[in-house]
């Protein structure tokens, strides 16, 4: 079974986000769809064990992001590898609080959903929320970010915690002359011929090469936490 089919599904970048108390947290998502347009449903499909799960049970209420083509590996990371449990998503992010409560991103978002829940389903490992929409506005214009974006032009990788994560999904990667170097801690692939124009770093630029103080677009690390992929 050659699980590699799904990616042929058609996928997002959104930053799913929700509230507990003054809390505030958020991460991405892919799996974001409208069901139903009277009144205007939409699901989201959250990992058990993420802490935006727990604030979604707790509020009943969540915001949807979504991202523009443009949005940098940086502010992904923020959101997509790093933790709410233990670091602030939110620090140096511009957002806005709603009037339930709920927060949602504005920076790099071309616009904005908010639903509360009305159901919730138990999907194994992940639950799938449905809510109505009580809130949406655009913020700008541009091309939303797709999920095969994030992956062929931005070389992202997929948290395991993600719907869509595939163990074996690196090894698809093309070969190329130079060596591609892997993040041990979030799985991103540095690959010689496209660089980090993000962070600087010209296409045709062995690993070798890179500054010292250069670090993961994704996740933070330095260069240490690299091995060939």
């Amino acid at each position: 079974m050659d699980l590699n089919v799904l990616h042929n599904i058609g996928y997002g970048m959104y930053v799913v986000s929700s509230f507990r108390g003054k809390e505030l947290n958020g991460q991405i998502a892919n799996t974001v769809f409208q069901i139903t347009s009277q009144p205007a449903t939409i699901a989201i499909s959250i990992n058990k064990q993420n802490l935006t799960h727990e604030f979604i049970v707790a509020s009943g209420f969540f915001s949807v992001s979504i991202l523009a083509q443009e949005t940098s590996l940086a502010f992904i990371g923020q959101f997509g590898f790093k933790s709410g449990r233990s670091a602030d998503k939110f620090k140096n992010v511009k957002y806005k609080i709603l009037e339930s409560g709920c927060p949602v991103v504005l920076e790099n978002a071309l616009g904005y959903l908010e639903a509360q829940v009305t159901k919730q389903f138990d999907c194994n490992t992940h639950t799938l929320f449905l809510g109505e929409i009580k809130a949406a506005e655009f913020l700008m214009a541009g091309q939303p970010m797709t999920y095969d974006y994030y992956h062929q032009n931005k070389r992202g990788t997929t948290p395991q915690s993600a719907p869509t994560f595939i163990k074996e999904e690196i090894s698809t990667l093309k070969e190329n002359t130079m060596k591609k170097y892997r993040c041990t801690v979030c799985g991103y692939i540095y690959d010689p011929a496209i660089g980090d124009p993000d962070g600087g770093i010209a296409p045709g630029t062995p690993f070798e090469k890179i500054p010292d103080n250069w670090v993961c677009p994704v996740c933070g690390v330095d260069k240490s936490k690299f091995e060939v992929a």
